[in-house]
C-alpha cells in the first residue's frame, strides 16, 4: 500500500508498504531518519518514541498504515518544531501505540497540521540551532551512549510543552516509558529541570 503522511513538517509518501510494517521501520528504512532507535520492538523501552499528531508514541507499535494523513515528528525535526511552539495547543487523548506513561497531552491534530517545516534542515536534524531540551541534555551531561536519547528528548519535549513547570514526580512519570542503561537517570532529570528553568526564564 501507499502511505501519505507528514514527517517533520514535510509531506512524505511511502510506497509498497507491506501489511504489518511498523511506522518505525518506515521512518528508519524508507525515510532515512535513523534517530528513532529500534531496540525492544515491544513498546517497553521508549527508544523509538516519536510524536504522532502531537502525542508521544512508541513507533514500533504503530502500523505504518495508521499514520496515513497524520503528522509525525521525530527527533530530527525536534529543533524546528520547537521554534514553532507558539502554534502548538494542548490536545486531548492518546494515540494508538502510546508509550508507557498514562498521561494525556501533546498538540491537537489541527495544530500539528498547521505546522510546516522551513528550509531543508529539519528533515535530517542538521539544523544549526538545537531545541532547548536538546541543548539542556548536552549542558547537563545527560548523554552517554546515546541510544535512548532520541526517545527521551521527544518525550521530555512533549512534557515540557504541556507542563512548563514540572515537579520531579511529573518528570519521572513523563519519562517512565523510556529506559536508559547508562546514565542512572539523574543527569537526565537534571537536563529536564534545566530546560524547564530556562523555559520559565524566557517567559
Amino acid at each position: 500500500m501507499r502511505v501519505n503522511f507528514t514527517v517533520n513538517g514535510r509531506r512524505q509518501e511511502a510506497d509498497d508498504v507491506w501489511e504489518g510494517e511498523s511506522l518505525l521501520y518506515v521512518l528508519r528504512e524508507r525515510m532515512g531518519l535513523p534517530g528513532s532507535k529500534n531496540a525492544c520492538e515491544q513498546g517497553e523501552c521508549g527508544s523509538c518514541t516519536v510524536r504522532l499528531d502531537g502525542v508521544p508514541v512508541c513507533s514500533c507499535l504503530v502500523a505504518a498504515g495508521q499514520a496515513e494523513g497524520r503528522e509525525v515528528i521525530t527527533v530530527e525535526g525536534l529543533a524546528d518544531y520547537a521554534r514553532h511552539r507558539d502554534s502548538a495547543q494542548p490536545g486531548d487523548g492518546r494515540a494508538p501505540g502510546a508509550c508507557g506513561t498514562g498521561l494525556a497531552g501533546g498538540t491537537s491534530l489541527q495544530s500539528a497540521r498547521q505546522w510546516q517545516a522551513g528550509g531543508t534542515d529539519s528533515g535530517t536534524g542538521e539544523a544549526g540551532e538545537l531545541a532547548p531540551i536538546q541543548q539542556a541534555f548536552i549542558d547537563a551531561g545527560a548523554v552517554q551512549c546515546g541510544f535512548c536519547t532520541p526517545g527521551l528528548l521527544v518525550a521530555a519535549d512533549e512534557m515540557l510543552e504541556r507542563n512548563p513547570s514540572p515537579s520531579d514526580a511529573d518528570i519521572r512519570e513523563a519519562l517512565s516509558g523510556n529506559l536508559c542503561r547508562c546514565t542512572g537517570y539523574e543527569k537526565i532529570l537534571d537536563a529536564v529541570r534545566l530546560a524547564a528553568a530556562r523555559q520559565e526564564e524566557a517567559v
